[in-house]
């Protein structure tokens, strides 16, 4: 069935409702917060949670997306905020997303403008996501804005709760003009920061990106998306490395990054392959003052190209990885080709105190070889 033989919303088929003469006192204070929220964007969840609550509806989510590519987002709630990450990495190509932006039309669509009850009935994002965690009942509205992103501002309630009427949808329609500045201001703004940071670090030979909480490609620079597709890989959902082993670190490295104990930094190395030598990833979270900077990003990411050279000192060792002063001893040692046992001699260690040690150093570095460890040291392919 082809978009022009649904149903389209009101405003495109008829006279459109008529309005009250004035927005209520609740709605012009709703449209103060959102400016507000347009150069603070920390505010921004508390203005969704108004408009929320202001249409009867429990969430709301602002997103920037670029196509189908989804930048960042911002939810009412961290149990929102996982739905709509279910929602785009599971069904990223669901007929009520995919529809939605098939139509164009300056206001908020809801779903009986853009899906039948027949699929609503049957499509997957529906009954498998939607509707068991009581939703189902959206209405959203999409604003482009002059770098080429989109910003889809969406609320969504229960099926049982019934979709959103047409006054509803009128007087969120006379918000729209004010979300839409807001959001372009808000995303530019972003953009901008985002974009100067990265650059800044191109110009110190750094190939950089910023990434969301979740690990969400904001923004990289010319340097870091030159690893792409090789090296890593920008999925809808987060930035990985192509090597499962290393991605592995970094999921990890995401995850465990707000947890007490967890280290500031973290190293992670990727092996050379054919022509490409070694890379270490450090992945920098942003703590306290820096949100300010670098707004929705959580991390900076930076690549460091291991290029080949005689073996490194112990300090450059150190300085590649998160390993301690001993482990660094140790690891120049053994890319220098010293087995364990004469390496412990030398640091004057037994060598099963080595052995645990060179375990320790496998583990951070994501190899499991001794070969391994000195390839990727020296700046060569992988061993053999």
């Amino acid at each position: 069935m082809t978009i022009q033989s649904r149903r389209l919303p009101s405003a495109l088929t008829s006279a459109p409702i008529e309005a009250p003469a004035a927005l209520p006192a609740e709605a012009a204070a709703l449209i103060e917060r959102i400016y507000e929220a347009a150069t603070v964007p920390e505010l921004w969840r508390q203005v969704l949670i108004d408009l929320a609550r202001f249409v009867d509806a429990p969430d709301a989510v602002m997103i920037v997306s670029a196509g189908t590519r989804f930048r960042s987002w911002v939810t009412t709630s961290p149990e929102f905020d996982d739905l709509v990450l279910a929602y785009f990495e599971q069904y990223p190509d669901n007929i009520r997303f995919r529809r939605l932006l098939e139509v164009t039309h300056a206001g908020f669509l809801t779903d009986p403008d853009v899906v039948t009850e027949e699929e609503i009935a049957t499509q997957p994002i529906y009954q498998e996501l939607l509707i068991p965690r009581g939703y189902g009942a959206g209405t959203s509205t999409i604003v482009m804005v002059p770098s080429g992103d989109s910003v889809i501002i969406h609320c969504e309630r229960s099926r049982a709760q019934g979709d959103f009427d047409p006054r509803t949808i009128a007087t969120l329609d006379r918000l729209r003009p004010h979300l839409a500045r807001a959001a372009l201001l808000s995303t530019r703004l972003e953009m901008e920061r985002l974009a100067t940071t990265t650059q800044t670090l191109e110009a110190l030979g750094l190939p950089a990106a910023a990434l969301s909480a979740s690990g969400r490609l904001l923004n990289a620079n010319a340097s870091l998306a030159a690893l792409m597709p090789h090296t890593l890989s920008d999925q809808p959902s987060r930035l990985a490395i192509v090597d499962p082993a290393a991605d592995q670190l970094l999921r990890e490295a995401i995850a465990h990054s707000g947890l007490d104990g967890a280290m500031p930094v973290r190293s992670i190395p990727i092996a050379a392959d054919g022509e490409r030598p070694p890379v270490i990833l450090h992945l920098v979270p942003l703590c306290g003052a820096a949100h300010d900077v670098f707004l929705r990003a959580r991390f900076v990411l930076v690549a460091t190209p291991v290029v080949a050279q005689e073996v490194p000192s112990a300090n450059v060792v150190q300085g590649l990885f998160d390993l301690t002063p001993a482990e660094a001893r140790l690891a120049a040692l053994i890319a220098a080709g010293d087995a364990p046992t004469p390496a412990a001699a030398k640091l004057g260690i037994k060598p099963n105190t080595a052995r645990s040690v060179l375990q320790r150093i496998f583990q951070k570095t994501g190899v499991s070889r001794q070969a391994e460890l000195v390839s990727l040291l020296a700046g060569r392919g992988k061993a053999g």
